[in-house]
């Protein structure tokens, strides 16, 4: 009981120092948002809310300004199934990406940030 209430108090702690320190969106011609909005269609992160790693990688989508669309895969069994099916495990953050009809699962936030900054940060 003691340890599930540090872990939720320290998970919202994480999420509060999220968004006091919240870094500053990349700014983008309107082109250029429009063809990076395009591209990130094709993008789903599954995540926990208040994972230290999920957050982490959500502050980067926020960095580089990516509305990539987030999937809840702790309350949401519908997501959770698909994190299973199409990844092979239960482990965030994993970022499905979609390509020539093919589905493709990337695990571990700091690869998931390599990727996103090679592909996103000179958009």
């Amino acid at each position: 009981m003691f340890i599930k209430a540090l872990r939720i108090g320290l998970g919202q702690l994480i999420l509060f120092i999220d968004f006091i320190t919240r870094p500053r969106k990349l700014r983008r011609s309107a082109e250029a948002q429009a063809r990076v909005e395009e591209e990130t269609a094709s993008l789903a992160l599954y995540q926990f809310h208040a994972c230290p790693f999920c957050v982490k990688t959500r502050r980067t989508l926020h960095r580089l300004d990516l509305p990539i669309q987030l999937r809840d895969a702790k309350n949401d069994e519908a997501h959770r199934a698909a994190l299973l099916a199409g990844g092979g495990k239960i482990k965030v953050p994993c970022l499905r990406i979609d390509e020539n009809g093919e589905s493709r699962w990337l695990y571990e936030s700091n690869d998931i940030i390599r990727y996103l900054e090679s592909r996103f940060a000179q958009a």
